[in-house]
This record gives structure tokens, C-alpha cells and sequence, in this order.
């Protein structure tokens, strides 16, 4: 079986997580970095913190040790950041992993039965510090294998060419014109809510 480049210790510690909650919730426990950097999964276990690229790159290594294809997919946003997350499927239905600030744009049980289902349920969480809705669009989901001769899971040089290629390929819109017109700001209470945990500084 392939090893990807990882030393033994490393192959076994992502293995270790065993399920995607058991990723998120490691996804969880690492400090939020702030950092102008694209690490890969090597160097996130090493430094033991990431931010949500990172975050996402890690789980898409860890869901591949573990028997899933290492799958990201960009959320596209406007006046904010993207958002990137590793997804996966089971029994035919999509769930997602992701590292955030924004509480709500973390973990997602594998029920939704589309890719355009699943991107939905991030819509109202998805929100910059103002209160604006700010979630318009999604890629298809790309297969990391597609960098494996670039070293993608060991390099120690940042894998730029990753977010390069999201941010390149075409993205789905989630609203009509309209639909962006009439959107609201998120009430206060449901704002504060999501930044419960936060850290200073973006998704």
C-alpha cells in the first residue's frame, strides 16, 4: 500500500483518526494559525496548527490515509474570504470537514444528498464581520491526487498551486440577482453566535 511519501509515524498518526468526526475533532483542537502560508498536511502535524486551507489540505490527506479520495471543494464568497473544505461521501451522501474561525463553517454529517445541498447548509453561517451574507458560489469537488507529483502531503515548501487551482476553476452561483438584492443582515444574536471561539483575522 502506498505510504504517499509520509514517514511510518506519520501514515499511523493520520490512520490514527480513524472517521471523519474523529478528524474534525482534531481539526478542532488545533490552534488557529495566522499566518500568510499554505502548509501541507506534513507541516500541519508538525507546527500542530492550521488555518482553514491548511485545515482542509490536512483533512483531505487524513481522509486518504484512511480509505476516502482526498477531495476539496471552494465555497467563493463576496467581499470575504473562500472557504475551503475537504468533503466525503457515505452511502451516496456528502458531508464536509473544515477548519474555521466561524463556527458555523466546520463539520457536516454525511446526509445531503447534492453537492449543491450540502454548500446551502453553510449559506447562513457564512457571513463577514458586518453581518452580510456573503456565500455565492462552489466548485466541484477536486481530487488532490491530480498533485501527487508536486508532493502535495510532505512537501515543506507551501502548496500554493492548490488554492492556485481552486480559485481557477469554474464555481456554481447559489442566487439569482434578485435573490442577492433582497438578502438580508444576519441578526446580531445569530452573528454573535458563530463567532463563539473566534480568533482575530479571517476564516
Amino acid at each position: 500500500m502506498s505510504t504517499y511519501g509520509l514517514t511510518p509515524l506519520e501514515l499511523r498518526r493520520l490512520r490514527a483518526l480513524g472517521t471523519p468526526p474523529r478528524i474534525q475533532h482534531f481539526l478542532d483542537n488545533l490552534p488557529y494559525h495566522h499566518g500568510n502560508t499554505a502548509w501541507s498536511p506534513r507541516r500541519v502535524l508538525r507546527e500542530h496548527r492550521a488555518h482553514c486551507l491548511e485545515g482542509a489540505i490536512f483533512a483531505a490527506a487524513a481522509l486518504r490515509a484512511n480509505g476516502y479520495p482526498p477531495l476539496l471543494l471552494d465555497l467563493e464568497a463576496v467581499f470575504d474570504v473562500d472557504h475551503v473544505l475537504a468533503v466525503y461521501r457515505n452511502d451516496s451522501h456528502w458531508g464536509a470537514l473544515g477548519k474555521s474561525n466561524f463556527a458555523g463553517l466546520r463539520f457536516r454529517e454525511p446526509v445531503y444528498r447534492s453537492l449543491r445541498e450540502l454548500v446551502m447548509s453553510y449559506f447562513d453561517q457564512y457571513y463577514n464581520l458586518r453581518g452580510d451574507r456573503t456565500l455565492r458560489g462552489y466548485s466541484q469537488p477536486v481530487n488532490l491526487r491530480r498533485f501527487d507529483r508536486l508532493h502535495w502531503m510532505t512537501s515543506e515548501q507551501d502548496v500554493w498551486f492548490i488554492p492556485e487551482y481552486l480559485c481557477h476553476i469554474r464555481h456554481r452561483p447559489l442566487l439569482s440577482s434578485t435573490q442577492e438584492r433582497r438578502l438580508t443582515r444576519l441578526d446580531p444574536r445569530s452573528r454573535a453566535a458563530g463567532l463563539v471561539g473566534y480568533s482575530k483575522e479571517s476564516h
